[in-house]
């Protein structure tokens, strides 16, 4: 058999399917990123088995620093024990080969906001993948129709499209998709009780509800700060302060990343064609010069390592 690999030039490959468990015992998550990590973490700190896929050793030996450095931060907070994060990640596997989902009862796929990718990626899924398992998608913005419909199981094919930083944010969106059938929306609001997340239920329409309703404060935050009216400290004070925002608009476009925000905001422009998503310039000019927020240490304000705002 040819090497699995999560590559596009791979994502050809057949692997045999297996008897999917009655419950949630092991989970993949395809994709080792911001999300993919805090997604993975919040699923093995429930108890269930996990295994992350990536598509190098590089980025899965990143993403396993910077999973146990988050956690070593929320040690050092008291908001977590050494012996639980041992836990967790006694229950991670960290693969590189995409046939390891054939033994999972539940797949997630937390890759790039790229449909074209998204496509290809659950073709394969489909085909290595046990049948009756479903097939998540944490996209913020695109059709879940559209990625189903390369698959020969549309029925079980559902958005979860879980907030930054996962481990602290108790909400996830159950996006259903034309073909999402009731046994796959029932048995995905008990998994996302399971992992300790409230589910709300939201059709499919671009941007779901937080994702549209949050850009275009973020957006109008930039502009704001691009007209000169006030510094970004104050934008972000005068938020928190006057609306008892926990963090400030300018300060969480930075915690989600700027190229992503940047790429759902061109995603809702394009395709709801309405002014208050088009992207400020100020956005453009940062995602250029690759400041994209806390994970480049720099964005509207500067970071240090545990993500505090420095200046």
């Amino acid at each position: 058999m040819k090497d699995n690999k999560l590559k596009l030039e791979d994502l050809l490959n057949d692997s045999p399917h297996h008897e999917v468990k009655a419950q949630f015992e092991y989970v993949a998550i395809i994709g080792a990123g911001v999300m993919g990590q805090g997604i993975a973490q919040t699923v093995a700190s429930s108890g269930i088995d996990v295994v992350i896929i990536e598509k190098d050793q590089k980025h899965l030996e990143l993403a396993k620093e910077k999973i146990q450095s988050s956690m070593r931060y929320e040690i050092e907070r008291w908001a977590m024990t050494q012996s639980e994060m041992k836990s967790i990640m006694s229950r991670i596997n960290w693969k590189l080969d995409l046939a390891e989902v054939s033994d999972c009862d539940l797949i997630i796929e937390a890759i790039a906001e790229n449909y074209q990718l998204k496509r290809i990626l659950f073709k394969k899924l489909d085909e290595v993948a046990n049948p009756n398992t479903i097939l998540v998608s944490n996209t913020s913005t695109l059709s879940l129709t559209e990625i189903a419909s390369v698959t020969n199981r549309p029925d079980k094919i559902i958005g979860m499209h879980f907030l930054n930083p996962v481990p602290k944010v108790p909400l996830v969106e159950l996006v259903k998709g034309m073909g999402t059938s009731d046994d796959t929306v029932t048995k995905s609001k008990a998994f996302a009780a399971k992992i300790g997340k409230t589910p709300i239920e939201v059709y499919e329409y671009p941007g779901f509800v937080t994702t549209r309703a949050i850009v275009p404060l973020l957006n109008e935050a930039m502009h704001i700060l691009l007209e000169g009216i006030a510094s970004a400290k104050d934008i972000d004070i005068a938020m928190k302060l006057g609306y008892n925002f926990k963090m400030g608009p300018l300060e969480l476009a930075d915690s989600m990343g700027l190229d992503e925000v940047l790429t759902w905001m061109e995603q809702l422009w394009k395709t709801l064609g309405e002014p208050r998503y088009r992207p400020c310039p100020l956005l453009r000019k940062l995602v250029r010069e690759r400041k994209l927020g806390k994970k480049t240490k720099e964005g509207f304000f500067k970071y240090d390592n545990d993500g505090n705002i420095t200046e």
